[in-house]
């Protein structure tokens, strides 16, 4: 065979990502703040753009049916099939845009998205200087809030899915300086939790860095943290429970109710100094913003739901034709560059509004199939949460799961139990003998439990881990316990062993 240089055709099927797919896809992820900032300079740099309270019945000034539709949907409706194109949700493998940002084109990976995503990429425009719009991480504080550092460790610390639930709840209830100021009986009605579990829960957030988050009053707070000192005995213990009467210099009167002598009562006082009565101002204050319902839910009189997205976090827009006809849009006599511009400026305001449609009717898909799967949790309690992971929600709806981890970050849903934000509703779960899934969480806590309670002379291997965990039911494979036994910080058989020797255990 001939060696040589030569030119050959060949087909293949990619999916290129326009600027206007990529800030679609940013747009998707953007909370309600970014969305709003982005839609006010959007009004800003394009006047063929217009606000306002248009009836979807309506026509626009344009005399074109532009503006967003609001109508209610139910559950039912929204999932059934046979939607337009200019209907469907956006769905794309995020990933390809962070694998190719620079060049725009990515390989089909996945379901390759709607056909609607074509239509964007025909516009013209650049969509309005989206790209300006910080990302999701980098709109964070530059400090991490105490809610957010308190979720990062609640998972490894409860021991089921509905304990770890409710004390993520109690985690946002917590104000500034780390104390539950609302009534405890409160968060269990809400939830519709017995005491018991709520109680469960709240031990849970005491139980997290910094010691003392999660109490209800000063003598609770400086109560856990001498606990941590190993500090709190009989005479501690009666010092905090009347720290009214060290406020109002009654010296005497604690000492002889401490049963202490001076020295003592001295070391006592010493040693509350060194505590923290607010530890939560450590992080950054987390009630800088209101958090907006995206989502309202409602139950119908036949059983069913309501799921209707919140006006109040939708803008409306409407392309106003009337304007762009009065520039000289159409006129043959207006000068080709000026004809250029506003050609840009329509097809930017008609992508703006198809993208943020199309945004919105994926949130609302994505949600109704999360209260499908959690409909026990939304009619009887937290009792009723099960194992929910973000691949099963995108087979459901027949997106790829990127999409619904995009969508389901920084939204949140209003329902008669409160305002919940949407990742809530995902715990990952794991194979179980009885047909349901467990909760990795609740897997790590057993781990962690076994880990504790070993013999220092026998220590348990990963192997060993795993048996003890398929003899109760659950079906783990040793390097899936290793990666959990990783996870919450629990060194291995070795590491352990030694460190027990060290501690003359």
């Amino acid at each position: 065979m001939a060696l040589g240089p030569r030119l050959d055709l060949r087909q293949s099927q990619q999916l290129v990502m326009t600027p206007q797919l990529q800030q679609a896809i940013k747009l998707l992820a953007a909370s309600n703040l970014e969305i709003e900032t982005f839609i006010g300079d959007a009004l800003e740099s394009n006047p063929l753009l217009e606000s306002g309270a248009v009836s979807a019945d309506k026509d626009g000034p344009s005399g074109e049916a532009d503006d967003i539709p609001r109508e209610e949907i139910t559950s039912d409706q929204l999932m059934a099939q046979g939607q337009g194109e200019s209907e469907a949700p956006l769905d794309i493998d995020a990933s390809a845009l962070d694998r190719d940002r620079d060049t725009g084109d990515a390989d089909m990976a996945g379901r390759a998205g709607s056909s609607g995503d074509a239509e964007w990429g025909s516009a013209s425009g650049s969509g309005g200087g989206i790209d300006d719009l910080p990302g999701l991480e980098a709109t964070k504080a530059a400090e991490l809030t105490l809610a957010e550092h308190l979720d990062a460790q609640i998972g490894g610390l409860s021991c089921n899915p509905q304990e770890e639930f409710v004390a993520r709840h109690i985690a946002g209830l917590l104000d500034d300086a780390g104390y539950l100021t609302t009534p405890l009986r409160d968060v269990a009605y809400d939830l519709g939790v017995d005491m018991d579990c709520a109680e469960d829960a709240l031990e849970v957030v005491q139980m997290c860095d910094p010691t003392g988050v999660g109490a209800r009053d000063l003598g609770e707070c400086l109560a856990l943290q001498a606990k941590e000192a190993d500090r709190y005995d009989p005479a501690m213990a009666t010092l905090l429970a009347n720290l009214d009467f060290l406020g109002k210099g009654e010296i005497a009167r604690l000492k002889r109710l401490c049963r202490v002598d001076d020295e003592d009562f001295a070391d006592m006082l010493r040693e509350l100094r060194q505590y923290d009565p607010k530890p939560g101002l450590a992080f950054a204050s987390s009630t800088s913003e209101a958090v907006v319902p995206d989502v309202l839910l409602a139950s119908k009189d036949d059983g069913g739901w309501d799921i209707q997205l919140n006006e109040d976090t939708l803008p409306r827009l409407v392309v106003n034709r009337d304007y762009y006809v009065e520039l000289g849009g159409d006129s043959k006599s207006a000068d080709a560059e000026t004809q250029g511009w506003l050609k840009e400026k329509l097809a930017d305001a008609h992508w703006l509004i198809r993208a943020l449609d199309q945004r919105q009717k994926t949130i609302l898909k994505t949600a109704a199939e999360i209260v499908k799967q959690q409909d026990g949790f939304f009619r009887r309690g937290v009792s009723e949460l099960r194992p929910l992971t973000l691949r099963e929600v995108a087979e459901q709806i027949d997106m790829h799961e990127s999409t619904v981890s995009r969508v389901t970050s920084n939204k949140y849903l209003w329902c008669e139990r409160g305002t919940f934000e949407l990742k809530y509703f995902f715990t990952s779960g794991v194979s179980s003998s009885d047909g349901e899934g467990a909760s990795s969480e609740a897997i790590k806590a057993r781990i962690k439990a076994l880990t504790d309670a070993e013999d220092p002379k026998k220590v348990l291997s990963d192997q060993k881990l795993a048996d003890l965990l398929n003899e109760e039911g659950f079906g783990l494979a040793r390097r899936t316990v290793a990666k959990y036994r990783e996870a919450i910080g629990v060194g291995s058989s070795a590491e352990r062993r030694r460190a027990k020797k060290l501690a003359g255990i």
